[in-house]
C-alpha cells in the first residue's frame, strides 16, 4: 500500500488564489488567499515533479548508450530511443532534451523556493511559518539543486550554473564549479535536514552523505574537460585514465562511513524484497523518487513499462533489453540476484509463462515487474507504473567506499564490504579483490539500476567495453544479419524463431561498434523542449555547433 506523504501535489505551484462555495449570504465564491506556508511548500514540492518524469528516461541514456542494452522503443530507428541505442543520438533527440530541460526545470523551481522563503518574515501578510521550517523548506530545495545539478555534470559535462531566478548566464561553469556547487548546497542543507525518514523520498542527512559520497567518487577521478573530449572525440581507444586525486577519493571513503556509520540502513537479507510497492522504503533504500502512478505523478516511473513493455506477449519487442542472450549467463544460477536481475520467464497466477529468452525474445530487467509478494514471485496481471524509482540504496554505498579504497591502494580494506554482498547473494566470497572484480561487481549489484553508463565514463572504459565486448555476442554473428541467414543457421525451429527481433538487435549491436567513439564520453546540449537552440555554447564535441 502507499503512503501518504508529506509532498503536495505539484500543481499548486500554479495557484495565487483558490476560489470554494461558500454556505454564506447568498453562496457567492470566497476566496481562499493561499498562505505563505502553501505557497512555500507547493514552491519546495515542485522541485520533484520534473525528476518523476526523469525515473524512466535516464534508462535510454545510461543503459541503452552502452555494450549491455538495446533499445526498439519505437517501430523504426530514426526515432529517440533507438537512435541513443545504435550511437546516432544528436542535440535534437528528445533524452537528452528531456533530461537536461527537466533537470534546469527543477533547479529553476528551487531557486524560486529558496527566494520566496527567504523573503519570508515578520511582516509577511498571513505568515504561517515558523523559522525552523523556513530554514528545513530551504534545506530541501538546496538538497535538491545541489543532486540536479550532480546528474548534469555527470551527463552533460560543463554546465551553466543558475542560482537565482534572475540568472541569465549561458556560458558553462567548469566542472570543478559545478562539483564545488554540489557540495555547497548538499553541506549546507545537511544540517538542517533530518537524520533519516521512514520515508524514503524525503531528503535526509543520510541521502546528502550517500550524494556526497559518489560526488566526491566521481570527482576524485577526474571527469574528463571539454577540452580533453575534443581532444579525443574521434578515438577508437578509451582515454588513459589519470591519477586519482588522492584527497576527494578519502572524502566519498568519509561520507560513505557516515551512511554505513549511522545503524539506519542495511542489506535485506533477501535481495528480492527491496522491489515492488510493498517493499518501498525499506531498510536498504536511501532516497528514491515517490510514484503513484500516470495520471498522478507529472510522469510515472516508466522502468516497468518500457523494460516490462507487453506482459502475456513476449514476442512483443520491449522499449529497452539487454543486449544480448549471454546475459542470461552474467550471473550464476545460485546467484539470488539472477531472478530478478536477468529473467528469462514469467509465470502469471493462472499458469500462464512467458518465455522471455532466444528463440522467442531475449532477456529481460525484472527489478520493476509487479509480482506477488507471497514467495511464488508470479507477475501480476496489472502492471502499473507506479513503483517508486530508487535512486540510491545501500549496497551502492558499500560499493562507493571499496571503489574509493580500491583506487587508494587500499583493495584489502574493500574485501570485506563486497563479500557483504556475495554473502547476501548467496555466492561464494572473494579472496581478493582486482579491478575486474570491482567492474563485476558495480553491474552484478546494481544491473538495470541506471548507473551503468556513469560508471563506464568514470572508470574511462566506455569505447573497450562496446568494441571488445560487443562482437563476442550471440546476436552479433552473422548468423542474424539476414531472414535468409537465420533461416538457414536454424532450420528445424521454424515460426518459433522471432526472426524480427533478432534482425533487428543484429543491427543495433553492429551500429553500437560502428559508431563508437570518444566523443561519446558526453552527451550533447541538447536543443529545448519546443526544438530551439539554448544558446549555451559551446557544444559538446562531436555534437556539431
Amino acid at each position: 500500500m502507499k503512503r501518504n506523504y508529506l509532498f503536495i501535489p505539484v500543481a499548486l505551484l500554479a495557484l495565487s488564489s483558490i476560489a470554494f462555495q461558500s454556505c454564506e449570504d447568498n453562496d457567492a465564491p470566497k476566496k481562499h488567499v493561499v498562505t505563505p506556508r502553501e505557497e512555500a511548500e507547493g514552491l519546495v514540492n515542485g522541485t520533484f515533479g520534473p525528476l518523476q518524469t526523469l525515473s524512466s528516461s535516464y534508462s535510454f541514456l545510461l543503459e541503452s548508450a552502452t555494450e549491455s542494452a538495446i533499445s526498439f522503443e519505437e517501430v523504426i530507428d530514426t526515432k529517440d530511443g533507438p537512435q541513443v541505442s545504435i550511437l546516432e543520438t544528436d542535440k535534437g533527440n528528445w533524452y537528452p532534451i528531456k533530461v537536461f530541460s527537466r533537470l534546469y526545470k527543477s533547479i529553476g523551481l528551487a531557486n524560486k523556493a529558496i527566494e520566496y522563503i527567504s523573503a519570508i518574515n515578520s511582516t509577511t501578510v498571513n505568515n504561517d511559518l515558523t523559522q525552523e521550517e523556513k530554514d528545513l523548506l530551504i534545506a530541501r530545495a538546496k538538497f535538491i539543486r545541489g543532486y540536479d545539478y550532480f546528474q548534469l555534470v555527470q551527463i552533460f559535462g560543463e554546465v551553466p550554473l543558475f542560482l537565482t531566478t534572475t540568472a541569465t548566464e549561458k556560458n558553462r561553469a567548469s566542472i570543478d564549479d559545478v562539483y564545488t556547487q554540489v557540495v555547497k548546497d548538499l553541506t549546507e542543507a545537511y544540517p538542517v535536514l533530518p537524520a533519516f525518514d521512514v520515508i524514503k523520498s524525503n531528503p535526509t542527512q543520510s541521502a546528502v552523505n550517500t550524494i556526497l559520497a559518489k560526488a566526491y567518487l566521481t570527482w576524485g577521478q577526474k571527469p574528463l574537460s571539454q577540452d580533453e573530449v575534443e581532444a579525443i572525440k574521434t578515438n577508437r581507444v578509451d582515454p588513459v585514465k589519470p591519477a586519482v586525486d588522492t584527497e576527494k577519493l578519502e572524502k566519498a571513503i568519509e561520507y560513505a562511513d557516515k551512511v554505513i556509520n549511522s545503524g539506519k540502513y542495511k542489506l535485506l537479507d533477501d535481495f528480492n524484497k527491496i522491489w515492488g510497492v510493498s517493499n518501498e522504503n525499506n531498510d536498504e533504500a536511501i532516497f528514491s523518487i515517490h510514484h503513484d502512478g500516470d495520471g498522478i505523478d507529472a510522469q510515472g516511473n516508466h522502468q516497468t513499462h518500457c523494460s516490462f513493455s507487453a506482459p502475456r506477449e513476449p514476442r512483443s519487442d520491449p522499449h529497452i533489453s539487454y543486449a544480448d542472450i549471454s546475459f542470461e549467463n552474467k550471473l550464476i544460477n545460485t546467484d539470488k540476484r539472477k531472478l530478478y536481475s536477468y529473467v528469462t520467464q514469467t509465470t502469471y497466477a493462472d499458469g500462464k509463462i512467458d518465455t522471455l529468452t532466444w528463440p522467442v525474445s531475449i532477456v529481460r530487467m525484472g527489478k520493476w515487474i509487479h509480482r506477488a509478494q507471497d514467495g511464488t514471485n508470479i507477475a501480476l496481471n496489472d502492471q502499473p507504473n507506479n513503483i517508486d524509482h530508487i535512486d540510491f540504496r545501500y549496497a551502492e554505498v558499500l560499493l562507493i567506499k571499496a571503489e574509493a579504497l580500491f583506487f587508494t591502494d587500499k583493495a584489502a580494506e574493500a574485501l570485506p564490504l563486497i563479500n557483504q554482498l556475495h554473502k547476501r547473494a548467496g555466492i561464494a566470497e572473494l579472496t581478493g579483490f582486482t579491478l575486474e572484480n570491482l567492474y563485476e561487481e558495480w553491474e552484478s549489484e546494481l544491473a538495470f539500476e541506471q548507473k551503468h553508463w556513469l560508471n563506464l565514463v568514470r572508470w574511462r572504459t566506455l569505447i573497450s567495453s562496446i568494441v571488445d565486448k560487443v562482437p563476442t555476442y550471440e546476436y552479433y554473428k552473422d548468423d542474424y544479419k539476414t531472414a535468409k541467414s537465420i533461416k538457414a543457421a536454424f532450420p528445424t525451429l521454424g515460426d518459433e524463431l522471432n526472426i524480427p527481433f533478432y534482425l533487428r538487435a543484429y543491427i543495433h549491436l553492429h551500429k553500437k561498434v560502428e559508431n563508437i567513439n570518444g566523443h561519446f564520453y558526453r552527451f550533447p546540449i541538447p536543443l529545448s523542449e519546443d526544438s530551439k537552440e539554448q544558446g549555451i555554447i559551446p557544444q559538446n564535441p562531436g555534437y556539431g555547433i
